[in-house]
């Protein structure tokens, strides 16, 4: 099959201009002016997609979502999920190993795969998860299948808590790839929530969750991290930045050391929590309108390498309660690309700077073979956005199989057209048409 695709302004390696762009089956044939004159071919064998007044971006590549299988299917799925990334404009996800079973196994990492072949519109891949004693397995992992090993250094969910520090040493030293880091301290983060226990009860109100998941938690931790990375030499990713000071942790040299902030961190503040509630609890907790400013300065200068989702279904009645009960995580895959749109329209970043973040980064940072950018010779993945009238998410908009987001109520003022997947269009006119196109990706080839 062969598509032309015409008249888009096409974004991609730091030029923005109004091309074509020739599939070939799976991959880029062709980019530049007047495709059928420069590629001839029998007009009967060309789909032939109109994209006037559509940007076209690189599918987007979210290297932190949660997709909840196995094991925890009722709040999500990988069919579910990957039919919202492909409605967002995503065309690429990493999934974490905090599911039941958890992924620090190769028998628990095959049985994603194999549900994923099966389930997923859209590419996939799976981090490995790191445990206090699974390190001599690190060895054995293909590093063309798994973009990185995956280490919570915190509490979190899942309970794969990595707190000793002999473990940590040898996961820093003995990694080959990147190392993906959770970063908050487990013993500050107890210290807090008992004060807050003692003073609010035995489940604080969610406002005080940035009180208990706190920025000190946060920043200690990291700074372990960071020097452990120097230290060993390690590729550190450190996932979901929330702090001002974290960003300031890292210098010129550090140039084994990426950061990503994520959609939650970025689009909310604490003064949101009594609009929104249990909503946007996550961790780490979103903090103060500071700390959010400061994130998206650094989207801009640099201190930010790329934007992912941390993407975390929960059932609703599993958001029920306060600081201590309710679940933390929210879903957000379906709304990421529009959000960040919303930030250049505002002047935050430009559109070539968010090509950069959410799509040439993550390819490049887990050195993700021939996605992520739109070359001659990658694999067409591929999303058309256009600027349009305000409309407002409702229910009834939500793929995530949870069924709610914090975005109901927003404007956004653009849309996703149309998302291709290795050449073949899985979302257009708001509906998943094609849920075949997936493949498994590869790295370091």
């Amino acid at each position: 099959m062969t598509t032309l695709i015409k008249n888009a302004t096409v974004v991609t390696d730091g030029v923005t201009e109004n091309i074509d762009v020739l599939i070939k089956e799976d991959e880029i044939c062709y980019i530049g002016k007047d495709a059928t004159e420069q590629q001839p071919m029998a007009a009967h064998d060309i789909n032939v997609v109109d994209a006037t007044g559509c940007f076209l971006l690189p599918g987007v590549i979210d290297d932190h979502v949660h997709f909840r299988q196995p094991g925890l299917t009722q709040k999500a799925d990988i069919a579910s999920e990957s039919r919202a990334a492909a409605a967002g404009g995503v065309t690429t996800y990493f999934d974490m190993p905090n599911t039941v079973p958890q992924t620090t196994s190769f028998e628990a990492l095959q049985q994603k795969f194999d549900m994923a072949r099966h389930d997923s519109v859209v590419n996939y891949s799976f981090f490995f998860g790191a445990t206090n004693d699974n390190t001599d397995q690190f060895a054995s992992l293909d590093p063309h299948t798994v973009p990185g090993i995956k280490l919570f250094m915190g509490s979190s969910t899942g309970n794969m808590l990595v707190d000793k520090k002999q473990a940590l040493d040898r996961i820093f030293s003995t990694a080959t790839m990147p190392v993906m880091t959770h970063c908050e301290d487990t013993a500050i983060i107890n210290a807090n929530m008992a004060e807050a226990k003692r003073l609010y009860g035995d489940d604080p109100d969610v406002t005080h969750h940035p009180e208990i998941r706190s920025r000190e938690a946060c920043v200690e931790c990291t700074k372990v991290a960071v020097e452990m990375a120097r230290r060993h030499g390690t590729q550190l990713h450190l996932a979901h930045i929330s702090t001002r000071e974290e960003l300031n942790l890292l210098g010129p040299d550090d140039k084994n050391i990426t950061t990503e902030a994520v959609i939650g961190h970025l689009m909310f503040n604490d003064g949101d929590y009594p609009r929104l509630g249990t909503l946007i609890k996550v961790n780490p907790s979103i903090k103060t309108a500071d700390d959010q400013a400061e994130l998206r300065k650094a989207l801009a200068d640099g201190r930010i390498s790329v934007v992912a989702t941390d993407h975390a279904p929960h059932l609703p009645s599993d958001k029920q309660g306060g600081a201590a009960k309710a679940a933390s995580g929210m879903p957000s895959i379906q709304y990421s690309l529009l959000s960040m749109l919303e930030l250049v329209d505002q002047g935050v970043i430009s559109i070539g700077r968010l090509v950069e973040l959410m799509c040439h980064n993550p390819a490049t940072i887990f050195n993700v073979s021939k996605r992520g950018y739109i070359r001659k010779g990658y694999k067409a993945d591929l999303v058309l956005v256009r600027k349009v009238d305000p409309w407002t998410v409702t229910a009834d908009n939500v793929m995530s199989k949870c069924g709610w987001t914090p975005f109901e109520g927003h404007s956004f003022s653009w849309k996703v057209e149309r998302t291709f997947c290795n050449g073949r269009t899985v979302f257009a006119d708001g509906h998943i048409v094609d849920t075949n196109a997936a493949e498994a990706v590869r790295f370091r080839e």
